[in-house]
């Protein structure tokens, strides 16, 4: 007899339990990928919004004359290299107007959006808000194919986008505290919020391929992805660990007579088969004298039938910890969001550079973003301490950014520091308050709480592109101050949680959130 191959023996060494805890980090990290995704074309495309036209005439003339043959051909062929209305001298003004209205609408829907997510079914509030991000998307691809120039149509297809993308976050949040505990969740959420930087740089890099031929389809694609993962959600995302026999009709499973069998330990649900029964796996289960008996450990445990009511606003506010997160999380946010949207666009007058190569430029900040959450996580699982471990990386922060005035190279470190804090803020910590001793075992405020924490910093990520939209015409040098002031302004507001947690007495110290 063959032996069995190593890799089938890896495979079947897990339980049902770990494959699906693995299909859930897999499947919510790539539905987030897909809303950061579509949210980057619009930082790719300012730079061909508006454009220095006598460069544009001289390229276009020199590649007349040296190419034979044509690259990709542009649906606009006059000579307005730019795009009405973003042709005046205000245009600076006008496209951080585009952003702020994006993001303000993101901050005030993100304070309803937890809030709603803890009272619908997950999976179907989620797939909802992506299909109709993906329209909105496609919606502004759709202004360059018809050659639409009103401002009015592009704030408003930002302010229903941001308003419709706040379904992502509280959501893929909560599922995925639902399926981890607090062991190690430092590393796994910052592993999973690596989705952040990866939808970024694969928006960069998609937006970017379109961006200078037709720059309609740098959104158009994007919003076609996010679309299709919308329907992958409503197929596979299973909202919580143990939910998944549940009746055609959307009743739970009666809990009748719990025993042990044969004298085992584990628990074993018998029902009899008079009742009226319509599970998925019904037809799997063998029929023995009217009664059946399902290992708990192979189907379900099933739910309490007394659920904690979802908790309010005000009492999630009152959680410890909440309020000073929020607030760090808001000039956090500011300052990670300002180099989001503007960041290509500073590439481009700085190193003068085309759109396309500013845009693959910019993802290395995406990349140190990426391992800036994971080693963020690692250092506050291994010390306990999540809030040190931001202060100590936003003191850092703070020369990084003004040095990547004048260091392109340090975009990976600038990366890396910037987004660690926000990425950690964001999930570990998030999940570590909606689920702290105060709540008492209640699960139901994890989605609250995380729109709470997000929504104030969303409120900071609205004003720091506006900012710099306004700043930047007096010069970047100005932008970047800002930036820097926000850095100090996010670790002044964790000092009381940094000093409680190095004061803590305790052999190895608990972070404050707990």
């Amino acid at each position: 007899m063959a032996p069995v191959p190593p890799g089938i023996r890896l495979l079947v060494s897990f339980n049902r339990d770990q494959w699906y805890k693995a299909l859930t980090f897999a499947l919510t990290f790539l539905l987030y990928t897909s809303f950061h995704l579509s949210r980057k074309p619009i930082s790719i495309v300012k730079s061909e919004l508006h454009k220095n036209c006598s460069s544009v005439s001289e390229l276009a003339t020199a590649a007349a004359s040296s190419s034979q043959q044509p690259s990709r051909v542009s649906l606009h062929t006059d000579m307005d290299c730019s795009w009405k209305p973003f042709d005046k001298s205000n245009y600076k003004q006008l496209l951080g107007a585009m952003d702020y209205s994006f993001l303000c609408a993101y901050a005030v829907g993100m304070y309803l959006s937890g809030i709603i997510g803890e009272r619908l079914p997950i999976r179907l509030y989620l797939t909802v808000g992506m299909l109709t991000s993906g329209l909105f998307t496609c919606l502004f691809g759709l202004g360059y194919i018809y050659n639409i120039h009103s401002l009015g149509f592009y704030i408003f297809v930002q302010v229903a986008n941001g308003l419709v993308q706040t379904t992502g976050w509280p959501s893929v949040v909560t599922c995925i505290g639902n399926w981890f505990g607090k062991g190690r969740r430092g590393l796994i959420m910052g592993l999973w919020n690596s989705h952040t930087s990866v939808g970024n740089i694969l928006g960069s890099l998609i937006a970017g391929y379109w961006v200078s031929s037709n720059w309609g389809l740098s959104f158009i694609v994007p919003g076609l992805i996010i679309a299709v993962m919308g329907v992958v959600c409503f197929l596979f995302l299973i909202e919580r660990e143990y939910s998944l026999l549940m009746t055609e009709g959307g009743g739970r499973m009666p809990a009748k007579n719990w025993n042990g069998v044969n004298g085992h330990t584990e628990l074993y649900l018998q029902y009899k088969e008079g009742k009226t029964q319509s599970y998925d796996t019904e037809l799997l289960l063998p029929r023995d004298n009217g009664t059946v008996c399902v290992p708990v450990q192979q189907v379900v445990v099933v739910k309490s039938e007394s659920e904690p009511s979802a908790i309010s606003f005000m009492g999630a506010l009152r959680i410890p910890g909440v309020i000073e997160f929020s607030l760090c999380l808001l000039f956090a946010k500011l300052v990670s969001y300002t180099f989001l949207f503007w960041l290509p666009l500073y590439i481009t007058k700085a190193a003068h550079l085309d759109a396309k190569k500013a845009g693959d430029l910019s993802t290395l900040f995406d990349v140190g973003g990426i391992v800036g959450g994971i080693l963020a996580g690692v250092i506050s699982d291994k010390l306990g301490k999540r809030a040190t471990t931001c202060a100590v990386m936003l003191l850092l922060a703070a020369p990084t950014v003004s040095c990547l005035a004048d260091h392109d190279c340090m975009l990976l470190v600038c990366g890396g520091l910037v987004n660690g804090p926000y990425a950690l803020i964001t999930t570990a910590v998030s999940a570590d308050l909606g689920t702290h001793k105060s709540l008492k075992g209640n699960a139901r405020a994890l989605s609250t709480v995380t729109a709470i924490i997000d929504g104030t910093g969303s409120v900071g990520a609205a004003v720091g592109p506006l900012l710099a939209g306004l700043l930047s015409a007096g010069g970047w040098d100005q932008v970047f101050y800002m930036l820097m002031t926000a850095d100090f302004l996010a670790l002044l507001l964790l000092l009381r949680l940094v000093t409680k947690e190095l004061t803590s007495r305790k052999p190895r110290p608990i972070s404050t959130v707990e």
